[in-house]
């Protein structure tokens, strides 16, 4: 889990990897996020 420093040259984690985390599961809550309201617009749709 080293992709900042690979890709940026900086270690803002000292390379222990926590920021990388932290983004992945940032983007995992972001992207339920919009699965939960595209479902419930979906579900709304077809209440109407």
């Amino acid at each position: 889990m080293d992709f900042i420093e690979r890709t940026f040259g900086v270690s803002p984690d000292g390379g222990d990897g926590t920021t990388e985390m932290l983004y992945i599961a940032v983007a995992l809550v972001v992207g339920a996020m919009v699965v939960a309201r595209w479902w419930l617009q979906r579900a709304a749709a077809r209440r109407r």
